[in-house]
């Protein structure tokens, strides 16, 4: 497949709403786990579930991506 399909591919997913773009996003990703680890699969599942506690608990306090992408920028800037 030459670089040109490639780009129309990906021009037509990213046109696609955020729903379908994350079905399309995981079933790329899918293709390209070969093998599964469960262990690894099993750490993920419970740290996960251990977030959702701290979540849930009120341990945590989730911050919004916007807020957490400018202050990355902020940082980034501050160094310049």
């Amino acid at each position: 497949m030459n670089a040109k399909t490639i780009d129309s591919i990906i021009d037509q997913a990213l046109q696609q709403p955020e729903r379908e773009r994350a079905r399309i996003a995981e079933r790329l990703i899918s293709s390209l786990e070969q093998t599964t680890d469960f262990d690894v699969e099993l750490a993920w599942q419970k740290e996960i579930g251990k977030r959702l506690e701290e979540i849930d608990s009120g341990a945590v306090e989730c911050v919004p991506w916007e807020e957490v992408r400018n202050k990355l920028y902020e940082n980034a800037n501050a160094q310049d």
